[in-house]
């Protein structure tokens, strides 16, 4: 299985999956608290298109290695920055769903756009979701945060089965089959439990710096029906700091519109990627 190694005191394993080939690179970041499996849907209608698609484990998710920290965004967008810099991609897009648009966002802020021909903010945590007394207009405050931790901590089974329910309801229904559901609950089996709990808290950190820095194309595709990170302190939020670019809002959309909304998610990402060239 590929792998790029990130040097450390243990040096960590990072999984990606590489389809090849000589189009324009898209580097899907998955959300919390799955793996690149969770872009099954996206896959062939990238490649199928022509594109190079790259995914990969988060670290402490999927098969990626399990270290006891480094679940912060700094670190983490170092992570993106070595897959990046290990597999030498220019003119490439980042596709980063919920928490991984927090990758994308921190990606740009330190390391810059110089790889990079867009991005995508896909039902994600950006611009600052945490409440505080500069940013009144986030989704929750720090408690919000810690408690939901705190329940991953204590009934890790039970909070991951509750949480993967509002992932896919719009926003009381199940948007998905059952066993689309139970092939979810499979995938978040895999992160390890310092993962699942420290990146919650991550969650909290504030991108506004870092959404600033932005002018390379951008896409924000979200749900209206978002009950995990719901659309008007984020997506709505993003689209308004970043100009020019594009927003699309999947009517009846839940967290999870990758997976419910198939063909309008890839119709839309499609579209985006057909404009850079």
């Amino acid at each position: 299985m590929p792998h790029v190694t990130i040097p450390g005191e243990t040096d960590l394993q990072l999984y990606y999956e590489d389809s090849g080939g000589d189009g324009r690179p898209v580097v899907l970041i998955h959300g919390w608290p799955l793996s690149a499996e969770a872009w099954a849907a996206q896959v062939p209608a990238l490649t199928g298109a022509g594109h190079r698609v790259i995914a990969y484990d988060r670290r402490g998710f999927g098969r990626s290695s399990k270290p006891d920290g480094g679940y912060d965004y700094d670190t983490m967008a170092d992570d993106l920055d070595a897959l990046l810099t290990h597999l030498d991609l220019t003119d490439a897009v980042l596709v980063g769903f919920s928490m991984g648009g927090g990758e994308v966002a921190r990606y740009i802020g330190n390391h810059g756009e110089s790889r990079l021909a867009g991005a995508v903010l896909a039902a994600a945590i950006t611009p600052a979701l945490c409440i505080t007394d500069d940013n009144p207009d986030g989704g929750m405050p720090m408690e919000g945060f810690t408690g939901l931790r705190d329940e991953c901590a204590a009934d890790r089974e039970g909070f991951l089965k509750k949480f993967m329910t509002w992932f896919f309801s719009n926003p009381n229904d199940l948007a998905i089959s059952d066993e689309q559901f139970a092939e979810v609950l499979t995938i978040t089996e895999q992160g390890s439990d310092r993962a699942l709990q420290d990146t919650i808290i991550a969650w909290a950190t504030d991108f506004r710096d870092d959404v600033a820095k932005f002018s390379v194309p951008t896409l924000v595709i979200h749900g209206d029906s978002d009950n995990n990170v719901p659309f008007p302190p984020s997506g709505r939020r993003a689209h308004e700091m970043i100009a020019g670019s594009q927003l699309v809002v999947v009517e009846g959309g839940p967290h999870g519109i990758n997976v419910s909304h198939t063909d309008q998610f890839n119709a839309a990402l499609l579209e985006f990627l057909a404009s850079l060239d």
